[in-house]
């Protein structure tokens, strides 16, 4: 429900971080729950009088910008992307994420590489001492090879499981499987995402490390925000 005390602190962090947009900006639309609450604030701005243009992450976000009026433009043509707004779904003290629980990761990782500034919006229940000890590691991985590439994660000390929608294969924005992949807490997720990245098949990993710059945290009675340690 949208209306419970996780929903608003995470709709209060939304409005705080939409606030740091400056008009002209072109911005990164995050994909997910915490995502639709900054892209509903941004279309609020936008009525006001504000104009910028944003950078969708998924087909998902891109629906849901154009039918509020947010003007989009691809990636490929944004240039500059000024600050891009998103969620998280675990970050550690370092700032090293784990994204993707919404199936988007590939492209919000391209996004957010763009950017000159990444401001992430979680709820409190998202910070974690080390990656991996709340939610699985979502990686995306080619068909063609999948049962495969899964193997070769399995073989890295952790479970991997296909994931699946509706009783059938969950597939990307770009055609691709997910792999959810429960690891134990996760002590170095820097060596981990290049290790995952080297596997035949493997796409993308949902370890976000050194892509988060500012942390906007919603609690239940106040909004906190934290940036990157140096």
């Amino acid at each position: 429900m949208e209306n419970d005390p996780r929903s608003e602190a995470k709709r209060r962090a939304a409005e705080f971080a939409v606030s740091l947009v400056q008009d002209g900006q072109t911005v990164g639309l995050g994909t997910g729950s915490t995502a639709k609450f900054a892209i509903e604030a941004l279309a609020r701005m936008i009525k006001a009088g504000l104009k910028v243009t944003g950078v969708p992450t998924s087909t998902a976000t891109a629906r849901l910008a154009k039918s509020l009026g947010v003007p989009l433009i691809d990636l490929n043509d944004a240039g500059t992307i000024h600050i891009t707004i998103d969620g998280a779904d675990e970050i550690d003290p370092g700032f090293n994420m784990i994204k993707g629980g919404g199936g988007a990761l590939t492209r919000e990782k391209l996004v957010a590489i763009a950017s000159d500034r990444r401001v992430m919006l979680i709820d409190e229940s998202k910070l974690v001492a080390a990656l991996g000890q709340t939610r699985p590691l979502p990686v995306e991985v080619l068909p063609f090879c999948w049962t495969m590439t899964s193997r070769r994660l399995q073989a890295m000390d952790c479970v991997p499981r296909l994931r699946e929608i509706e009783g059938g294969r969950f597939q990307t924005d770009n055609g691709n499987y997910i792999l959810d992949c429960a690891f134990p807490p996760i002590a170095n997720p820097a060596e981990l995402e290049k290790s995952i990245k080297l596997l035949p098949g493997v796409v993308e990993s949902g370890l976000f490390i050194g892509l988060a710059d500012t942390v906007v945290i919603g609690f239940d009675d106040r909004t906190e925000v934290r940036e990157r340690p140096a």
